[in-house]
């Protein structure tokens, strides 16, 4: 297929068949064709035929046009079969470069079951499902990823030759998935860590609870200790307040990709993916320094998503 043949059969499918997370197909979003089978069945039909006119047999006319009765009504049962399913997209969570994006979606059905779809994207594993009449199918679905940025997904098609395998019904869906795939991680020393422009070295060094240096008093919260409540301004009618104590945590870690070795952009982002895992494992706070783009030093899940996503997304040419 030429590429501008290509292109017009995409918007137009576009049209037909618009992206949506939520999709319930009828008429105008299934297809349907005999199969290599069908044909098949087809030309040994119009032989037959052929057959009973030249030799003038009733009974080859009647066996003829019995299955070519059966035929048609496969061709019903096969659209049937298809026609009526909703299929909901419930998310995927982001994964690093080369591993299998989970993609994960309900299939439903409001009253008949539905038996043997296939659900699948070209060179893909093809993944059968059956639903239960007026109930629902959950299916995880898996996508190999490549490179870094939004996961660019061909539409899913899904598709059924049952009862017979006479015919073939399918439809090309866009359920609008959003995917992220992160950098791959690259195993490398970390480095010293310079503090990026505009940055002061004295903010690097971060405080957490501890029990060594008294910081001052807070509102009083469930669960905390007997011993840190002061009392003496409870009794002055003052209200609860717990003390806070604090320590200072090993310095921060600032991540810059001046100091990330590789041999081309991609490699540097996969060394400091490979950082910011590092230091998560190790709990030692960092930031992120892109140019255009700064993270104060911070730890946690939240910080970890947020560097990573940056990697992901950095660099021309990857949407934002």
């Amino acid at each position: 297929m030429s590429s501008r043949l290509r292109q017009w059969h995409r918007g137009w499918l576009r049209r037909r068949i618009p992206p949506a997370q939520q999709i319930r197909l009828d008429h105008r979003r299934i297809f349907i064709i005999p199969s290599k089978a069908g044909g098949a069945f087809l030309l040994l039909l119009a032989i037959m035929l052929v057959g009973a006119i030249n030799y003038q047999n009733s009974l080859v006319y009647g066996l003829t046009f019995t299955l070519l009765s059966l035929f048609w009504v496969a061709l019903h049962h096969t659209y049937r079969n298809l026609g009526g399913v909703q299929l909901k997209a419930t998310g995927g969570r982001p994964v690093f470069a080369g591993e299998q994006a989970p993609l994960s979606l309900v299939l439903s059905s409001m009253r008949r079951e539905h038996q043997a779809l296939r659900l699948s994207w070209p060179e893909v594993a093809t993944h059968t499902v059956d639903i239960p009449a007026a109930g629902e199918q959950a299916v995880t679905l898996y996508h190999p990823t490549l490179r870094r940025g939004w996961l660019p997904l061909e539409r899913l098609r899904i598709e059924t030759v049952y009862p017979l395998g006479w015919f073939q019904a399918w439809s090309l869906l866009d359920l609008d998935w959003q995917v992220l795939v992160y950098p791959k991680p690259v195993k490398c020393p970390l480095p010293r860590g310079s503090a990026p422009d505009g940055a002061e070295h004295d903010q690097d060094q971060m405080l957490v609870e501890g029990v060594d240096d008294f910081q001052g008093l807070r509102a009083y919260q469930p669960g905390d200790s007997r011993r840190r409540l002061d009392w003496r301004a409870w009794s002055r009618g003052q209200g609860l307040h717990s003390k806070v104590f604090a320590e200072p945590q090993q310095q921060s870690l600032w991540l810059n990709l001046g100091d990330a070795p590789g041999h081309d952009l991609e490699e540097r982002l996969g060394v400091m993916t490979g950082w910011v895992l590092a230091l998560e494992t190790d709990r030692r706070p960092y930031g992120l320094s892109l140019p255009g783009q700064q993270i104060e030093p911070a730890l946690g899940d939240v910080h970890r998503e947020r560097c990573l996503r940056a990697l992901a997304l950095y660099g021309p040419g990857v949407p934002t």
